[in-house]
């Protein structure tokens, strides 16, 4: 049995290497001690992030980036949280990067995306909320598990809203405000809940049906586009044909009223020409008589190709080649024997 002795009397039966050391001990130890304290006193927030400050476990205040001091020791409790930052959270499949990610709990992927729509097909749906920490005092203290509390509103809210729609709106028309109806919903839980978070995004990334019928709903996919091209074929044919025929309409319209006009403004000048001409007629007649004949001639004359001026004094047909023998002399006398 080794007896208790005084520190002293025990010490001085050391050697005097050792009795240094334990001299030197207090002041190493309070060395040791004061360097945890600095340590544990000053500490740095990043730029994206925010520090929640805890005193003896009850929050005391949010400290933004910078450096920043707290009291040692289990007096004051640190903790930094990425406001941020961009979370994602993966349903229904798991990339790469979400497996290997800490902490992500193992989730049956296939069971997540099969989903029931409203006219009782089934769908399978894979969609990705994006979020970031809006509020970090609620995020570390009001949830006790955030993360698995944003996976079942988000999985109930999905599942709700493509139960409310048909198999076709789904994989086809729908998907756009199956999301945006999504992400206010879950807004709206998440709020209620007082989980801290914003989400700022939700993606329907993929929905196929399921594997046994997808061939046959992609020869419906099929059917249905090519009757979409045809319609737009025939709507392409019909908006280039109808402009057209009214293109033409309105041209022989305005060419049957251009000579409506026409005529009836040559009517009117031929009606006023000939009201002045008889009243010409009425102060002259024999004047205008023979101006309206010349005026005739002049417009008759140059388009005649030949012309004949026939004189009432000549009696003969051929007055210019007479063929019969000299007045006053014998036939016989200009008879050669």
């Amino acid at each position: 049995m080794v007896d208790v002795r005084d520190f002293r009397t025990v010490g001085g039966n050391l050697p005097p290497e050792w009795r240094r050391v334990i001299a030197m001990a207090p002041g190493i130890l309070a060395a040791v001690l004061g360097l945890i304290i600095v340590a544990t006193c000053f500490f740095t927030v990043a730029q994206d992030e925010v520090a929640i400050v805890q005193r003896l476990g009850r929050y005391d205040r949010t400290v933004t980036s910078g450096l920043h001091f707290k009291l040692p020791f289990l007096i004051e409790k640190a903790t930094r949280v990425r406001v941020e930052y961009v979370y994602k959270e993966e349903f229904g499949f798991s990339s790469d990067m979400a497996s290997r990610r800490p902490g992500r709990r193992p989730s049956n992927d296939a069971e997540i995306r099969q989903m029931l729509t409203g006219d009782l097909n089934i769908a399978d749906v894979e969609w990705i909320v994006q979020f970031k920490i809006r509020d970090p005092r609620l995020y570390l203290f009001k949830v006790r598990d955030v993360a698995l509390t944003l996976r079942n509103v988000s999985e109930a809210v999905t599942r709700r809203i493509v139960g409310d729609r048909s198999v076709t709106e789904v994989l086809t028309i729908g998907r756009a405000e199956i999301a945006t109806l999504v992400e206010k919903e879950m807004q709206a839980l998440l709020d209620q809940y007082e989980t801290g978070l914003v989400i700022t995004t939700v993606q329907l990334k993929d929905v196929n049906p399921p594997e046994p019928v997808k061939p046959s709903f992609n020869g419906v996919n099929e059917a249905r586009q090519e009757k979409e091209r045809i319609t737009n074929q025939a709507w392409e044919a019909y908006n280039k044909a109808i402009p057209e025929a009214e293109g033409k309409a309105r041209r022989t319209v305005s060419e049957a009223e251009g000579y409506a006009i026409d005529r009836v403004n040559r009517a009117g000048g031929d009606a006023g020409r000939f009201t002045a001409l008889l009243a010409e007629y009425r102060r002259a007649p024999d004047i205008t008589r023979r101006r309206l004949y010349v005026e005739a001639m002049t417009d008759i004359v140059p388009k005649l190709e030949n012309r004949y001026i026939v004189d009432e004094k000549v009696r003969g047909v051929l007055p210019l080649l007479n063929l019969g023998p000299p007045a006053g002399k014998d036939a016989g006398e200009g008879a050669k024997p």
